[in-house]
């Protein structure tokens, strides 16, 4: 390990970061330098936007993907090097504002039901009835199953932050069968070592092909992934009258920006905005002329 990667892994897990971040981090700052043929301390904000378009026009990779690249490059000029130039001259690409796809309510359902076995059933529920992300869903231990005060505990979300959400009481019913079926003893979903249970944590990629095949099952034609549970978690929250902070907290957002983009998802809250048009006082259509004839388009009088 190169005295730089020590530098930049001390300054990261002493800022907390999460493992996936801290290794996404390494991988690009390493991928900076093999580019350039060069150690990264000896490159600058030109080579960091040269290499934004080369992720970008050349490599074909996504516009969130190159920003992820970039914030691991400024954390590594800024935080480990400590030049403050990178966050001026170096910007994030600009991201298109798309809204999130989302599961019905009824095809939720029926993609829980569609589960192959009692695991994928309990972690399919787990993931759409508290909203967690995947990688909160992996470090999930028995002990943060709180059912006398009916609340889960996430420790240690992103950002290095703690909080509860509700525990369902269906969610309940369901972990209950599942712990004594399983009998999990740390992690609440363990994964597997050459095919035997391990106590370990299931990895992100086995969650994302559990809801993967349970959408194949269930015949759901979208691209189900533990994200879109999340993003279906609280457009349904919103749409059965849960308010913004509600659901900012549940989530873990810092930013209630983050949160406000499922207010355009909910279709109560489409609903209750309505049109301009609902307001409008217009004539009685039994008052408007019905030509018998299709009307012609009027010609355009010319300029003069």
């Amino acid at each position: 390990m190169t005295h730089l990667r020590k530098r930049m892994l001390e300054e990261l897990q002493r800022r907390n970061y999460s493992q996936t971040t801290t290794r996404a981090y390494l991988r690009a700052v390493t991928g900076f330098a093999q580019h350039f043929g060069k150690p990264p301390d000896q490159l600058g904000p030109d080579e960091i936007r040269r290499y934004q378009a080369h992720l970008i026009a050349e490599r074909k990779i996504d516009v969130r993907s190159a920003a992820n690249h970039t914030a691991a490059l400024r954390f590594f000029f800024v935080k480990t090097l400590k030049r403050p130039y990178a966050l001026e001259e170096v910007q994030y690409p600009k991201r298109p504002r798309r809204l999130p796809i989302v599961l019905s309510q009824e095809e939720a359902v029926a993609l829980i039901n569609a589960a192959k076995n009692l695991y994928h059933r309990a972690l399919l529920e787990t993931l759409y009835s508290t909203g967690m992300r995947r990688a909160e869903l992996c470090q999930l231990k028995v002990e943060d199953i709180d059912s006398s005060r009916m609340v889960i505990h996430i420790r240690q979300g992103k950002g290095g932050k703690d909080r509860d959400v509700p525990l369902s009481a269906n969610l309940l019913e369901t972990l209950r069968a599942y712990w004594r079926w399983m009998r999990p003893k740390t992690y609440l979903f363990p994964g597997t070592v050459n095919n035997w249970r391990a106590d370990k944590p299931i990895t992100t990629k086995n969650v994302w092909l559990a809801c993967v095949e349970a959408a194949r099952r269930a015949g759901i034609t979208k691209r189900v992934s533990p994200h879109l549970l999340r993003h279906s978690f609280a457009t349904h929250l919103m749409e059965n009258g849960a308010d913004l902070l509600t659901v900012q907290t549940l989530l873990g957002h810092n930013d209630p920006k983050d949160t406000t983009i499922y207010l355009h998802l909910s279709a109560r809250h489409l609903k209750a905005a309505g049109t301009p048009l609902d307001q409008a006082v217009l004539a009685p259509l039994e008052q408007v002329k019905r030509p018998r004839k299709p009307l012609q388009p009027t010609p355009v009088a010319q300029a003069r």
